[in-house]
């Protein structure tokens, strides 16, 4: 009797759990339609990963914005590097170690901005130096930290992006590694591989730019230039007269116009074939003096050789090709 008892009382639960899972999953489904469908329109919810959004593709409705990314930071598309957190600093060409050792502050502070103790200052120069010595352990290492300082240096002189200097990070890496640097100084090599990172990115500077920011004079940078760019195998084009306009448009002041009208004189030059065998630096200088002319805009021939770093006899020989290239093209 009893074990009836007990049978019946197992039947009555699991009629009570059937009659209680059917809601649960009637509602399970009713809100799922609410997340896949627009409560407004009852149209299809689009999910936008770039932007952490949901919204409606019939009506616009954004149903949710600013979504919270628990992933990590960076992504990775080999098998060799882990799965990185969102702890620490990115890994970067442009330090020897690749950003992964510890720096130790110049402050003699602590957290809260109080001074530290003579004892507590004599105790965190020692870690300095020791830290300093643990960083840069072998003479290769020290030569990477050597020649990254000076690219840091020249590439803040002359404004170039984060990209560009990046690039020359790793070809100078990638000349160190192929032992290319014995019997050569740093900064020349230094000074080459921002170069070819310049011109690659089409962020060109003369190499008059190089030398006034540089450590060493024109003809070695060109050999170590040279050099490289045999020995790596970098197929870099000739630099177009147009990438230089941006910048010498801005240390010249000149209005858009004019540079808008420089542009177009260097692609009518361009269509004729003026272009080669010149100097583009030289012909975009002749096309910023060309375009301030016919724009009524006073700028003399001195103040672009002094601004440029092209002589005025280049600027003055140049403008008037250009300027004859300019008008064939329009009268057609």
């Amino acid at each position: 009797m009893t074990r009836t008892i007990v049978d019946t009382a197992d039947e009555g639960s699991t009629r009570n759990e059937a009659r209680g899972t059917a809601p649960a999953i009637e509602r399970d489904d009713h809100d799922e339609r609410e997340r896949s469908h627009c409560p407004e329109c009852a149209g299809r919810i689009r999910r936008d990963e770039e932007h952490g959004e949901r919204t409606c593709t019939e009506c616009g409705l954004v149903l949710d914005a600013d979504e919270i990314d628990y992933g990590p930071e960076w992504r990775t598309f080999d098998d060799e590097d882990e799965d990185r957190r969102r702890v620490g600093a990115p890994v970067t060409e442009l330090r020897h170690d690749k950003g992964l050792s510890t720096t130790i502050g110049w402050q003699n502070e602590d957290a809260y901005g109080n001074r530290l103790s003579a004892r507590k200052r004599k105790q965190l120069q020692r870690l300095r130096t020791w830290n300093e010595r643990f960083t840069s352990k072998n003479a290769k290492e020290r030569n990477l930290k050597q020649a990254f300082g000076e690219l840091e240096r020249m590439a803040s002189a002359l404004g170039l992006p984060d990209p560009c200097r990046e690039t020359a990070g790793v070809l100078y890496r990638r000349a160190v590694d192929e032992d290319l640097l014995p019997g050569r100084s740093i900064e020349a090599m230094t000074t080459a591989c921002l170069y070819a990172a310049a011109r690659q990115h089409g962020t060109p500077r003369t190499l008059v730019a190089f030398e006034s920011v540089s450590r060493v004079e024109k003809l070695p940078i060109q050999r170590a230039y040279r050099y490289l760019s045999g020995e790596l195998g970098l197929q870099i084009e000739p630099a177009d007269p147009a990438h230089y306009l941006p910048q010498y448009a801005s240390e010249l002041g000149i209005s858009d116009d004019a540079e808008r009208l420089a542009r177009e004189i260097i692609e009518a030059a361009k269509a004729r074939d003026l272009h080669s065998g010149r100097s583009p630096a030289g012909l975009a200088a002749a096309a910023i003096y060309g375009a301030a002319r016919l724009t009524n805009e006073r700028i003399t021939q001195q103040t672009i050789g002094e601004e440029t770093g092209v002589s005025s006899v280049t600027v003055r020989n140049r403008y008037r090709e250009l300027l004859d290239a300019y008008e064939e093209v329009q009268e057609r």
